[in-house]
């Protein structure tokens, strides 16, 4: 171990950021987070819910980038007992989580695919950006996170939405998509964090077998989605090689630009230094987990 995070973790991040940053990543590990949610604006809206916590004294923080999301000063056994959460009137999810639906931009009547979609956080979102018009493709290959995905998409009143019991990696390349969200499956080194040993949890074998299925999925990805079209790949890890080391990869190899992602909407976000431009990546900290958001377009040969 070395400032409290396993050594091989530690000299991936000298690596990617080096020390100053790299000691900033170690402070946000070693914080509290603090909790946040989402207003489902499917089945209410912020006014209404603000009021409810007024009435109750629970104490909040708007944020500047969302209307629809709010830091929660209590516990979350507070908030899950609460009428408004156990009808689906708000979702508790973090503040990173919400930004790969908000960068997808989902709009009325597209045909969009969610390739990981349990437990259900951005497959709703996605349906509440798009005023539940969108048409969405939820995918999950899990078993146990479809119940609780057909759960929340339930519970928040999220409509016209297909689920599909599989790999991603598997899906018919017959398919055809507006836009796609592929939050893949990663490390968690953006969410890890020291208080709860979840740190310990990340190993040399998981990171090489995440980059791996995402360079997988992503390539899925790009077979699906029509020409000119666009997807956004997001992890919860602060890794290069889980994030733009991938990206780069796709890029020489299919004809991809990058969408810049105009990051200066997104007030109060403590970034980390991408080495492609256009892209972003959070820095942990009590605010925020660790995020790389990316937004890929297809242009029309490959």
């Amino acid at each position: 171990m070395k400032n409290n995070i396993p050594e091989f973790l530690y000299n991936k991040l000298i690596n990617d950021y080096g020390e100053s940053l790299t000691n900033k990543i170690i402070e946000g590990y070693n914080k509290k987070r603090l909790l946040t949610l989402r207003v489902n604006s499917i089945k209410s809206n912020i006014k209404e819910i603000k009021e409810v916590l007024d009435k109750l004294n629970i104490k909040y923080e708007s944020v500047s980038w969302y209307e629809d999301a709010l830091v929660i000063n209590g516990d979350i056994k507070d908030i899950t007992e609460l009428d408004i959460y156990k009808n689906g009137l708000i979702y508790v999810q973090s503040l990173s989580s919400m930004l790969p639906p908000l960068v997808l931009n989902p709009m009325a009547n597209e045909n969009i695919l969610d390739m990981t979609a349990a437990p259900g956080s951005k497959t709703t979102q996605i349906a509440a950006l798009s005023n539940n018009t969108a048409l969405i493709t939820a995918v999950e290959k899990n078993k146990i996170r479809i119940e609780r995905l057909k759960y929340n998409i339930d519970k928040l009143g999220a409509k016209r939405i297909s689920i599909i019991p599989k790999d991603a990696r598997n899906l018919d390349d017959y398919f055809s998509f507006d836009k796609i969200l592929l939050d893949a499956p990663c490390s968690g080194s953006g969410t890890v964090l020291v208080s709860d040993n979840s740190i310990n949890n990340i190993t040399e074998e998981l990171i090489t077998r995440s980059v791996n299925t995402q360079y997988e999925l992503l390539e899925k990805a790009i077979k699906v989605l029509k020409p000119n079209h666009e997807l956004v790949y997001s992890t919860c890890s602060i890794l290069k090689e889980e994030n733009e080391e991938n990206v780069k990869k796709l890029m020489d190899k299919y004809n991809l630009e990058i969408i810049p992602i105009d990051v200066n909407k997104y007030d109060g976000i403590e970034l980390l230094p991408v080495s492609i431009e256009g892209t972003m990546c959070v820095c942990p900290n009590e605010y925020y987990e660790g995020f790389f958001v990316a937004k890929l377009k297809k242009n029309d040969i490959i």
